[in-house]
């Protein structure tokens, strides 16, 4: 996700319950553009013990094979296509989601990959633009080109992050591609996963705003796979979390140097806004976050709206009708 999953939150979430692998922020490449740097430390310097996987958006073969060969001198796990984003400023350029309107742009990208990638290459993808008119080529260019492990959200382009799921999509998927299939969607708890995987058929979830939510996500996952009891989460935890993330987020992504603090509260908030949908059904914590103007004040409304009851017990999906902004995964 990005601005999201850089390495000072994969290192938060991984006190937590670290996913199987992480998926970098995407790699904006085109003529001008050189691998990012803060980026690359998510890479470079990560000590979770996670695989992590490179990620990717672009539409210019030679650009996106100019900055795969500098990524393989990396410690990547592997090269991840995004073919998914929804983002308005991102399709119009024609690249992430914007490319399923072109199979045949898809086809050369997916080949020159498959050539130059000795290892695994990945692909996320939504089930179509504005319709599922080439979703089934897409998936046979899927076989053709060997492309290991494909993730798919539920969802069109065009549908953003509103609306349900098309779960029966992804199963379409899952029936016709021979690497293994990762559900995306509204992942938004255990119990949710369990639930996915059996009406998929999918190897496997691929969680997105969900983990900055309930970072304990992954880890709960486990145990439910495991037949186990899931372990709660008191709003004493969340608050920890909380704590943990701002310290995370007082550095610049780049250079690690402090921040100053309105950009501080701007992107602790950012976080928060998908905390919040958890902590109480009338949506009293968003509103009072909101409206913060100083770290102090930040603060003081987690310490109020958490620590009043310590071991309140955390609710695993978000409260109905409280809505996380901005909404993106």
């Amino acid at each position: 996700m990005q601005d999201v999953t850089g390495l000072a939150f994969m290192r938060v979430i991984a006190r937590y319950g670290a996913p199987d692998y992480f998926v970098t922020e995407f790699f904006r490449v085109h003529a001008q553009s050189r691998l990012e740097k803060h980026i690359l430390r998510s890479i470079d310097e990560n000590t979770t013990g996670r695989p992590v996987f490179a990620q990717l958006i672009g539409e210019n073969i030679h650009h996106l094979t100019r900055a795969v060969a500098e990524l393989l001198r990396h410690r990547v796990a592997g090269i991840d296509l995004n073919l998914g984003c929804p983002a308005p400023k991102v399709y119009k350029k024609n690249v992430g989601g914007g490319l399923l309107r072109e199979p045949a742009k898809i086809a050369e990208i997916l080949a020159a990959l498959r050539a130059q990638i000795p290892g695994l290459l990945t692909v996320k993808m939504r089930i179509g633009f504005e319709d599922t008119r080439h979703y089934e080529q897409i998936l046979d260019l899927i076989n053709e080109h060997r492309v290991d492990l494909l993730s798919v959200h539920g969802r069109t382009v065009r549908e953003l992050y509103r609306g349900d799921v098309h779960y029966d999509e992804i199963a379409r998927a899952v029936a016709r591609v021979r690497c293994p299939v990762l559900a995306n969607g509204n992942i938004t708890s255990a119990a949710k996963a369990v639930s996915v995987l059996g009406e998929t058929r999918a190897a496997g979830v691929m969680i997105g705003r969900h983990a900055i939510r309930n970072p304990w996500i992954f880890r709960q996952c486990r145990e439910r796979f495991a037949g186990k009891p899931v372990a709660p989460v008191t709003f004493a935890d969340v608050r920890d979390y909380i704590q943990r993330l701002c310290e995370a987020a007082q550095r610049d992504a780049t250079t690690d140097a402090p921040i100053p603090e309105a950009a501080h509260i701007g992107r602790m908030k950012k976080f928060l806004n998908f905390i919040g949908p958890s902590v109480d059904p009338e949506g009293a914590f968003l509103r009072d976050m909101r409206r913060a103007m100083t770290a102090a004040e930040l603060f003081g409304v987690c310490d109020r709206h958490l620590l009043a009851e310590p071991t309140r017990v955390f609710s695993d999906e978000p409260h109905p009708g409280i809505i996380a902004r901005p909404n993106c995964e």
